[in-house]
């Protein structure tokens, strides 16, 4: 059974919700944005009922500052909303705490995912929503979460596809490499790839795959390879 809690800050506490507004207003130009409201939206799998009232207004709310909306979302006439969550796979602080802190009470670690609900007020089109949406989900860590109840929050993940091997690799020249460096847009230069060659062809004796490459290209990079390959540690 999964319940649904949504968490808003009381009035004088809604710091964020004024900043955002503020943000949209005079980033986007939206002067018609009359208000906005932000409320996070916990779902929260695995949990008996002996046990959840002892968490909600505790685990997932400050009585003192929060107000606590079960099931529905708190709307009003005319408001636009829309919720963001994280990408799958991306670590969600907030409903990893919230799990932990839940199993302390309960004995069991339920399964909690979050979402941060917008409610925008005021006469805004379709498309300045997609702007709002475009100016508050980061895409690199985030996207558009669906407002509908889902039937589990451990869903199925698809087999994934078998790494690809760069079959040729090892008998490339430097036009070839060079080639591929493009190809795959790696921030080590074409000669750092050559020294990948001659390691795989000499002490490896196979051909890399594709993440093996761009794992090592990553630790190539200037930020990184002052810690992974240039650190010295004595554990005498």
């Amino acid at each position: 059974m999964i319940r649904r809690l949504y968490v808003e800050k009381r009035a004088g506490f809604q710091d964020e919700a004024r900043t955002v507004l503020d943000d949209l207003r005079q980033s986007l130009g939206l002067e018609q944005l009359q208000g906005l409201r932000v409320l996070l939206r916990y779902d929260v799998e695995g949990v008996a009922d002996e046990y959840w009232a002892a968490v909600r207004d505790t685990v997932f709310a400050e009585p003192p500052v929060d107000v606590v909306y079960e099931d529905e979302t708190p709307l009003c006439n005319g408001s636009r909303v829309f919720a963001v969550e994280f990408l799958p796979g991306q670590f969600d602080q907030r409903a990893d705490s919230a799990a932990q802190c839940v199993q302390i009470v309960a004995h069991h670690k339920p399964v909690v995912a979050t979402a941060k609900v917008y409610i925008l007020e005021g006469e805004l089109s379709d498309a300045d929503l997609k702007r709002c949406q475009q100016f508050l989900v980061n895409a690199v860590d985030s996207r558009l979460a669906s407002l509908e109840m889902p039937e589990t929050l451990t869903p199925e993940l698809p087999e994934p596809k078998p790494v690809s091997t760069l079959i040729g690799f090892n008998d490339l020249d430097a036009a070839g490499l060079k080639a591929l460096h493009k190809e795959l847009g790696l921030a080590m230069s074409p000669a750092d790839l050559e020294f990948c060659q001659q390691y795989f062809n000499e002490q490896e004796q196979r051909v890399p795959t594709v993440t093996e490459i761009k794992l090592l290209d990553t630790y190539w990079s200037d930020h990184c390879r002052h810690t992974t390959f240039f650190n010295r540690t004595d554990f005498r």
